[in-house]
């Protein structure tokens, strides 16, 4: 049997549309989606199937896409009996491997990560924060521009090591802004500033730390399937161990690259669960002697099968 590992995706992968086809094609997402409802007092089917604003707000965006990842998921478990070797998920996507490894029920961990959502934007409320993304930049020459304005007063840190050359930074905006030709200047292909209120794993996110910690302990359980963490790209299995990780991954960079480069090797195939191909894409360039497949709706979960079977 093919040694598989579970992949999940976090902000940024979400589309209106996003887990419908499970929804008309499968019992399980239909009960998921309506206790999920249930729980939050958020029509779901609305949220997730027709056009709004709300899908692209942190503390509704975390648990659609949370929700929809569980679903592919849950899905998938119900027709093939394979086991992960490990979990591990992008940012927001380490709360759905959580999911899949047993550590938190699926509704509490939506309930969860819609007040993280709601304790990042309240964090960020007023301070002009956001986000940029850097494209043809090395690790060390990033950081080390970083390192350089900070101590000049600029507010900007590393957040998501995404793949060599690809890396995401937050901070204040106005900073990040006025850093573009300075980024360009050193050999970025593109420096964008993103269209986000909120940053994401830097140190502006203090505030949610504390906020974050109560639920963390009601919700998780003692003891789990491994889960690589964002933080340290190891991974952990005890609920000490989580709470102190995921605190601690709300002010610090998501290190995807280094997780996947660390552990791909360890499986025959990564597969990924709940919408779109984003890790999968990235994936690509990072590990290219493991494949990713992505569980995203029934054709694409029976091409899954399929392949795990031949």
């Amino acid at each position: 049997m093919k040694k598989v590992a579970f992949i999940f995706p976090g902000q940024g992968s979400q589309s209106v549309g996003m887990g419908k086809d499970f929804f008309e094609n499968n019992d399980i997402a239909k009960e998921m989606i309506n206790k999920a409802s249930e729980r939050l007092n958020i029509n779901f089917e609305k949220l997730l199937f027709e056009e709004n604003d709300k899908l692209g707000q942190t503390e509704y965006t975390q648990p659609a896409i949370l929700l929809v990842s569980s679903i592919a998921n849950a899905v998938f478990k119900e027709k093939s009996n394979i086991q992960a070797e490990f979990v591990l998920g992008h940012s927001l996507g380490e709360f759905s491997a959580l999911v899949a490894a047993g550590a938190i029920d699926y509704l509490d961990a939506i309930e969860l990560v819609h007040r993280r959502g709601l304790f990042m934007t309240e964090a960020c409320a007023g301070g002009g924060a956001g986000m940029m993304a850097l494209v043809g930049m090395d690790d060390a020459s990033v950081e080390a521009i970083c390192d350089e304005q900070r101590a000049s007063g600029k507010q900007v840190w590393p957040a998501n090591y995404n793949m060599d050359g690809q890396l995401v930074l937050a901070g204040i905006k106005a900073d990040l802004e006025a850093l573009v030709d300075v980024f360009k200047e050193a050999g970025a292909k593109r420096a964008i500033v993103l269209d986000m209120s909120v940053a994401s794993h830097c140190e502006l996110l203090t505030s949610a730390v504390e906020n974050l910690k109560p639920y963390l302990e009601e919700y998780l359980k003692d003891e789990f399937s491994p889960v690589i963490s964002n933080v340290t790209a190891e991974a952990y299995s005890t609920k000490d161990e989580a709470i102190e990780l995921l605190s601690q991954q709300l002010t610090s960079p998501v290190k995807y690259k280094q997780s996947i480069s660390a552990n791909a090797d360890k499986v025959d195939m990564l597969i990924e669960f709940g919408n779109g191909i984003v890790l999968k894409g990235l994936n690509r360039k990072i590990c290219k002697g493991t494949p990713t497949v992505n569980v995203s709706d029934t054709a694409s979960l029976e091409k899954v099968l399929g392949e795990l079977n031949d």
